[in-house]
């Protein structure tokens, strides 16, 4: 598919996916800054093509793991925006009832989220088990588990992969690699210049993408996706990403240098990916209305968060654990 010729549809697909995305973390950003909501929240401004990419490659019974920075794949999902905000303001309308929070909205009714996770390289282990689940009940699932660079240098990463090219699991790990695990820059820390390499120690095939072109992302999770889904085992697929903001929203990320960020605004994905819309026949009437779109749906989650109310002190401990899901070992 390397030379398949995307049409204005196809391309304009991934553009509202990738707004949407930014107006989200933008709206969240804004009522964060204005003292809205408890807590820290991590954004994936930057980080939009390679989300909506690899998420555009998955089937309806696929699964998929997530991390703090998780808001933009729950979108590219099909993640309901207002259920998201409320759970960002911690309202009993959101996703989790508002006891989960921005790290860990989760979604098993509609998406097949297992849930994003605030422990780094956490996540790995669970997509792991989601796999074997999925190879035990012959559900024709792939796991998708995503995580950052960062979490490549937790055990997790490393006995989970082995586990499942040893037992040729379905599932496919998704590295964003913005070069930053919080202030610790990943070539600090590791010898290679890639990271999706590792994973021929353990016979799995790699791949490594641009992640600011979101097609390219989409070709290579398809192949991904193919192989874990045909029971060859696992796949890695690193996705090359700018973040935008620091570690969490109001991080000024000194640390980093300054072509750091002259690079990503010169990569922006949204605006290379518009200028592709324009030549492939879009007109600009037709973005920026996509862009007003997302952004009015996102104004309107975040007047829905605000008039939802906040879940009942009593029911502090509901919800908090259960056993009786038909994917839980322990019934």
């Amino acid at each position: 598919m390397a030379n398949k010729k995307y049409t204005k549809e196809e391309l304009a697909g991934f553009y509202r996916t990738m707004t949407r995305i930014r107006a989200f973390e933008e709206k969240a950003a804004e009522c964060f800054t204005k003292g809205m909501l408890a807590g820290n929240i991590h954004l994936s401004i930057g980080q939009e093509a390679a989300a909506a990419g690899a998420f555009a490659a998955m089937q309806p019974q696929d699964y998929f793991t997530s991390t703090h920075r998780g808001h933009g794949h729950a979108i590219a999902r099909g993640m309901d925006s207002k259920l998201a905000m409320a759970e960002l303001f911690g309202k009993k309308t959101g996703y989790c009832k508002g006891k989960g929070g921005s790290m860990h909205i989760a979604d098993m009714a509609k998406m097949n989220h297992l849930g994003a996770n605030g422990i780094v390289g956490a996540g790995q282990a669970i997509s792991a088990g989601s796999a074997l689940a999925s190879k035990i009940a012959g559900d024709d699932s792939v796991t998708v588990g995503c995580f950052g660079d960062g979490s490549t240098n937790e055990g997790t990463f490393h006995e989970s992969l082995n586990m499942a090219a040893a037992w040729k699991l379905p599932v496919v790990w998704f590295i964003e690699n913005n070069c930053y695990g919080v202030s610790t820059e990943i070539h600090r820390v590791t010898n290679t210049p890639d990271l999706a390499p590792r994973a021929a120690a353990y016979g799995v095939p790699y791949a490594v993408v641009d992640g600011t072109n979101p097609t390219e992302v989409y070709e290579t999770m398809l192949t991904a996706m193919e192989h874990a889904r045909s029971g060859k085992g696992p796949y890695v697929v690193e996705a090359k990403v700018y973040r935008y903001q620091g570690h969490y929203c109001g991080d000024p990320a000194v640390y980093r240098p300054a072509e750091y960020m002259e690079n990503a605004l010169q990569n922006d994905a949204i605006e290379k990916l518009g200028r592709r819309l324009l030549e492939a026949g879009a007109t600009q009437e037709e973005l920026d209305a996509m862009k007003q779109a997302a952004d009015e749906e996102m104004t309107a989650a975040v007047q829905f968060a605000v008039d939802s109310d906040y879940p009942d002190p009593a029911e502090a401990t509901t919800d908090m654990y259960a056993s009786d899901n038909e994917r839980c070992v322990a019934r």
